[in-house]
């Protein structure tokens, strides 16, 4: 079945998600937008989509059945709750909104409206974090301990609204808002413990560069970094499970992964080595007949299978794959991380 979208926010991500669509699946046709900017309209219209004067036109549309929320995240509340109420199936752009309690309103109005209401996590289809995540589902290395996720860049300053605290700016809800989400869908336990640096290095009114400690029920921790401060960058990801390490180093998903070889044995020499680490036992290199280099896995991914998703979930035939209830554990989570970083010190919590 085929289904009819409009697109509230024609900015980057609004075109993006325009795009995307448009090439790449074939079940939704989008058929216009509106954005209170003219040259956004504008745009629009040369790309040949209608071009609503209000919210309330595109509710009234009757062919419309889906609407997407892609503007600054102050906005994300109202309009989600407008479209729900008014009848609309609604996908939101991340952060879905700006605390928990606002996540909650808006549930409270997809149960009412008894409308979709899902928001875009399109990193849960990136192909780093799907390696990760396989390796860990499939317990090639062990059970993890400590798991590294970092984002880092150089160029400064937070661009646009994103750098103003009323539109919701700040690298926390920005890219903060995708790392914790893919943690937290990557190790399906509690939160027991939130401490969080959060650093305004450029701007004067939001987070740019912020280190995020999390502490699951089992033990397994969590350390998340996004910077705009970094000239050299540590690997994207860095796992340290009971049996062996894994890499990704950056996006193009170069990496590596050891495993311990357990069928071999590893005696500690009488003497104490002399290393480039001086004298020392703990610290020499291990011998290589105890160790494996594993490739890392071959994983497909595609960030229009989101959109598929919603598809099938209207259709009646899949199950929703990002839940409002799993963005607002995510929301709990993010007003911990500002709570910490107000008080400096670890919260503890069960979320």
């Amino acid at each position: 079945m085929a289904h009819t979208l409009a697109i509230i926010g024609f900015g980057g991500m609004g075109s993006w998600h325009c795009e995307n669509i448009q090439n790449r699946v074939p079940d939704i046709h989008v058929k216009g937008v509106y954005d209170i900017r003219p040259e956004a309209c504008q745009k629009a219209a040369e790309k040949g989509l209608f071009v609503y004067d209000s919210v309330e036109a595109i509710l009234a549309d009757p062919e419309v059945d889906l609407v997407t929320i892609a503007t600054p995240n102050n906005f994300h509340k109202p309009l989600a709750i407008q479209c729900l109420i008014g009848g609309k199936n609604v996908i939101c752009e991340k952060p879905v909104t700006l605390n928990a309690a606002e996540l909650r309103e808006i549930i409270a109005a997809r149960d009412e409206s008894g409308k979709l209401f899902s928001i875009h996590q399109n990193r849960r289809w990136d192909k780093d974090y799907n390696i990760i995540k396989t390796i860990l589902q499939d317990g090639t290395i062990g059970k993890p301990y400590f798991i590294e996720s970092r984002v880092q860049g150089s160029r400064g300053a937070m661009h646009g609204w994103r750098g103003h605290k009323v539109n919701g700016g700040g690298m926390v809800l920005d890219w903060g808002v995708h790392l914790i989400d893919q943690i937290m869908n990557m190790i399906p336990e509690k939160v027991v413990s939130v401490y969080a640096n959060l650093f305004t290095i450029f701007s004067d009114e939001v987070d740019d560069n912020i280190k995020i400690m999390l502490r699951f029920e089992s033990g397994v921790s969590a350390l998340l970094e996004m910077s705009t401060n970094c000239f050299v960058n540590l690997p994207r990801w860095h796992v340290s499970c009971e049996n062996g390490t894994a890499v990704v180093e950056d996006w193009s998903c170069k990496g590596r992964m050891v495993q311990l070889n357990t069928d071999a044995e590893m005696a500690w020499d009488e003497e104490i080595v002399y290393t480039e680490a001086g004298p020392t036992r703990t610290m020499a290199p291990r011998p290589a007949h105890t160790l494996k280099e594993l490739p890392l896995p071959e994983v497909q991914v595609d960030w229009s299978d989101y959109y598929k998703n919603i598809v099938a979930v209207l259709d009646g035939k899949a199950e929703l794959i990002v839940k409002p209830e799993q963005a607002l554990r995510v929301m709990k989570v993010i007003d911990t991380i500002f709570e910490s970083d107000k008080t400096g010190k670890g919260i503890a919590c069960s979320i």
